[in-house]
């Protein structure tokens, strides 16, 4: 081949290949600028990348029979991001707040000054739990006793606001701004919530108007499935500032909901589940480019509870319906049910008492708050009542059980009891009727509830040997559940010094009448119960019954047995018997003689200083077989047997059809 040829060879195939790589080139410049111009655009913007955590959606409660009481539910949310609005901040933010009025959305404002003109200062206008958080914030701030005027100046200065704003609009970004100054950025990042529970219109007009740094995404939040139960269940809410450091230990991000209080609160660790992370970028406009799971949340476990739904609805109803009948003027009460043998706590009813969701509605919650019988206290785990005459079967086990006396033993009632100079108090029925019951002993005593007769058992015992059976009984200490609640008193030398008082020699008679400061909660008396109802162990008081996930049971919480109480057999028979006369040939047999199974019950009156007395009964049934105790409290309501037809009816339901052995359709069961 000439020279000239393999020349020409050469040009066509540089050519050749030239022509191959602009070919390439140009089929790429056209993959990226048309097939892929979404994709790449994307990349091309801003993007943003966070490591998120991802909570965990709760584990659901139920009842013993599988009822739900609390599980969760989607809704959608509305997320901020300031840092992605940048210097349009301010007007992406009214303008979210222009839509969110004219759909009704409300938003976190806990800034103190009124919302409508002049803006005064007004802390009273704060009702969510962390108060003090925004109060303590305030004051770092220097907002604290000055006028509107100033902090109005102050907001601009503190949050950098332009003076062409309006004070109304100053007003409303202070709102917003102050909220997010609670929040911080740790390693995992923290989007201030703006809307919880929005319609789906809201979220799309927010689509529409592709506000930068506004998202709105689909959340899990608790829907209560029972209007009952409010005081047990209790309810999840943010993490405040004064506990944020324990939760940030554990592992918390800080938008995180936990157990405010309740079973809520009590299992917290076993609902929770465990968190994940994920890796978010977002575009300038804070639009979710991408996502990418670095570990996945795993849900809580699902914990069923030791009520009973029907029964709790049974209980709070009653003593709403009867209780206002009872007592005189405005007073609550309370009553507690629980297994005999096992400690299970199978109902806990306060009254008065709310409905959980007051806490989504500020208005409500300080209605809540503001009423004068205090609903949102649990009176059955931390009311503390004298427990009146009720307390005297357990100086009866004393005294039988230490051998001052026995069965048979006789005391004469003589109406005054003058063993000592001072004090001398009287029987009831002296009191009342110059009248005595003669001799009795101590079944007799018990049914007809002679003071005579324990003043002097009691005398003889000593306040020691009392105190000592009133710990083994579970009064006066802590009773197990797995709530707050109060340990109560008992009347002794050591509690009266405690508190600045004299302890005399005679104190110990009305102690052993379930006088002087004997104080205890309705549960501390129907654990009481229970432990003489069955011979005289006493079980710890729960809440728990089993844990579940994905509908298998992991664990199964077992009795705990925490003291015995030794009781010859025929000193708890002759107890029984007095507290089983009392319902049939006694003062209360008109109530209980038309139910299928018999009771031992007693009343108990307990004075309090400057008002009627508080009304106490406590019983156990079936009396031959023991399977619940139940106690009852109604304040200022006179004399305990104004309680025993709330007793009836309860334990009627319970024992009947439809009461406390119904149970719930099991899962993957057809209806028919």
């Amino acid at each position: 081949m000439s020279h000239k040829r393999r020349e020409l060879v050469r040009v066509v195939s540089l050519l050749v290949l030239l022509l191959a790589v602009l070919t390439c080139f140009f089929y790429l410049l056209y993959d990226l600028q048309i097939n892929r111009q979404e994709e790449f655009q994307a990349r091309m913007v801003k993007a943003v990348g966070r490591t998120e955590t991802v909570p965990a959606a709760r584990g659901e409660l139920t009842d013993r029979y599988g009822r739900p009481m609390v599980s969760n539910q989607v809704v959608y949310q509305v997320t901020l991001n300031t840092s992605l609005m940048g210097e349009d901040r301010d007007a992406i933010l009214l303008e979210l707040m222009d839509v969110a009025r004219e759909r009704g959305v409300t938003w976190p404002d806990n800034l103190p000054l009124d919302r409508e003109a002049p803006y005064a200062l007004n802390w009273d206008r704060l009702t969510s739990g962390g108060r003090k958080n925004y109060e303590a914030l305030a004051q770092e701030l220097e907002w604290t006793g000055n006028t509107t005027a100033s902090i109005l100046a102050q907001l601009r200065k503190t949050y950098k606001l332009s003076d062409d704003l309006s004070d109304a609009q100053v007003r409303d970004l202070g709102g917003v701004l102050y909220e997010l100054s609670l929040r911080t950025e740790e390693i995992t990042w923290s989007e201030y919530v703006f809307a919880q529970d929005v319609d789906v219109d809201f979220i799309a007009i927010l689509r529409e108007r592709g506000l930068t740094g506004v998202d709105a995404s689909p959340v899990t939040t608790r829907k209560y499935d029972t209007t009952y139960a409010a005081h047990i269940l209790g309810h999840t809410g943010d993490i405040l500032r004064e506990t944020w450091p324990k939760y940030k230990e554990l592992g918390y991000a800080m938008n995180e909901k936990v157990g405010i209080d309740g079973a809520e609160n009590a299992f917290e660790d076993l609902l929770r589940g465990t968190a994940g992370t994920q890796v978010v970028e977002r575009n300038a406009k804070g639009k979710v480019v991408s996502q990418t799971w670095v570990e996945e949340p795993q849900p809580g476990y699902d914990v069923s509870l030791t009520l009973d739904l029907a029964l709790q609805q049974k209980v709070e109803d009653d003593l709403a319906e009867m209780l206002p009948g009872i007592t005189e003027g405005a007073g609550g009460g309370a009553a507690a049910m629980v297994d005999v043998h096992t400690g299970e706590v199978l109902a806990l009813a306060s009254y008065p008492t709310y409905d959980l969701s007051v806490y989504q509605d500020a208005t409500r919650y300080q209605e809540v708050v503001n009423d004068p019988l205090k609903p949102l206290n649990n009176r059955a785990t931390s009311g503390i009542y004298s427990p009146g005459s009720t307390f005297k079967m357990l100086v009866a086990t004393a005294g039988l059980e230490e051998g001052i006396i026995t069965p048979s033993t006789l005391i004469r009632d003589t109406g005054r009891y003058t063993y000592y100079k001072s004090p001398q108090p009287q029987c009831w029925i002296y009191r009342q009727y110059r009248s005595t019951h003669g001799n009795v002993n101590v079944s007799k005593a018990i049914e007809v509830s002679c003071n005579v007769f324990f003043y002097d058992v009691g005398r003889r015992l000593g306040i020691d040997t009392i105190d000592r059976y009133a710990q083994l009984f579970g009064l006066g200490q802590p009773t197990g559940i797995e709530l707050p609640e109060s340990t109560g008193a008992v009347a002794g030398p050591e509690y009266s010094e405690s508190h600045g008082q004299i302890w005399y020699e005679g104190n110990v008679l009305s102690a052993a009448i379930g006088q002087e400061n004997n104080q205890f909660t309705p549960l501390q008396l129907a654990n009481y119960t229970a432990t003489l109802a069955n011979g005289g162990t006493r079980y710890a008081a729960h809440l728990l019954k089993s844990v579940k996930s994905s509908g298998q049971t992991v664990r199964e919480n077992e009795p705990e047995e925490v003291a015995h109480v030794d009781i010859q057999p025929d000193n708890l028979a002759a107890i029984k018997k007095g507290m089983l006369a009392l319902t049939t040939t006694g003062s209360l047999g008109s109530y209980f003689r038309g139910l299928p199974f018999q009771v031992g019950a007693k009343t108990g009156s307990a004075q309090v200083a400057n008002s009627t007395s508080n009304a106490v009964f406590v019983c156990f049934a079936p009396f031959d077989d023991p399977q619940v105790a139940l106690a009852l409290v109604a304040e200022k309501g006179g004399s305990g047997s104004e309680l025993a037809a709330v007793a009836a009816d309860i334990l009627e339901y319970y024992f009947s059809a439809q009461g406390g052995f119904s149970t719930a359709v099991e899962e993957n069961t057809l209806l028919r």
